[in-house]
């Protein structure tokens, strides 16, 4: 286990992509910190399968995000993953729900990021991981704040990729299509109703229609894409956005 010794903290790890992502450190060794809302019990049940520890902290307060990082500890492997999505006209765009996507799915890195550089520059080693999207490189209408959040996400991630590259510090961006994930799956009866659609159609004309492969992308392969990300085979691997979305992107 090539992680052993490593600590690493993943943003919205409680479920979906972000718990994948946990799993697949723990399973090479690293001492993982969990972030995310949900369930008291199914968190504990978590931190117990991956002898992790757990922080609640509100990821769209920045006084809530510096307490997590204190506590922490050094951080060798930062995982920015917690995000939300919603969809409006942007004239109709609530303001709230704009300040609110961009604070949670970009100003966040920023501050968490910001707070684990030191210590990665002082180790000379670190790793900087950012769940971008497929709306990292191209957009969709009527998500406005969320594209903006995500191309600039691909951005910071390239900034710091080169003011980290001397100190043996990579950042990365992991951009996925639509991922088979409870938050997707528990949509697909409301879409249903509300188009009149078979579930089969709301996979595949609705959900898959902008991926080639018409298949999903599972949680697993992020956090196998994340593991690699890591190894030291992947140490000039920097400044990256990897798209893991069926062809969805491709040029």
């Amino acid at each position: 286990m090539f992680l052993e010794g490593k600590r690493a903290l993943v943003t919205g790890s409680t479920s979906g992509i972000g718990l994948a992502i946990a799993r697949a450190l723990s399973a090479e060794g690293a001492e993982v910190i969990l972030n995310g809302f949900g369930d008291e019990g199914e968190v504990a049940r978590l931190c117990e399968e991956l002898g992790a520890s757990h922080s609640g902290a509100d990821l769209t307060d920045a006084a809530q995000i510096e307490t997590m990082m204190a506590d922490a500890g050094e951080v060798d492997i930062l995982v920015n993953n917690a995000g939300m999505q919603h969809v409006s006209p942007v004239e109709d765009f609530p303001v709230d729900k704009w300040d609110t996507i961009i604070a949670l799915n970009l100003t966040a890195a920023f501050h968490t990021t910001r707070l684990v550089v030191p210590g990665m520059k002082a180790k000379g080693w670190g790793r900087i991981i950012n769940t971008a999207s497929a709306h990292s490189k191209v957009a969709s209408p009527f998500k406005s704040a969320y594209n903006s959040a995500k191309h600039g996400l691909d951005g910071f991630t390239k900034t710091i990729a080169l003011e980290l590259a001397e100190h043996g510090v990579t950042a990365n961006c992991i951009s996925p299509g639509y991922v088979w994930t409870p938050l997707v799956e528990n949509q697909i009866p409301d879409t249903m109703k509300a188009r009149g659609l078979t579930r089969e159609q709301v996979i595949n004309d609705i959900l898959l229609a902008k991926q080639p492969t018409k298949k999903f992308v599972q949680p697993e392969e992020l956090g196998a894409l994340a593991v690699f990300l890591c190894r030291k085979e992947a140490q000039n691997v920097n400044g990256a956005n990897w798209s893991v979305d069926g062809g969805w992107t491709a040029d």
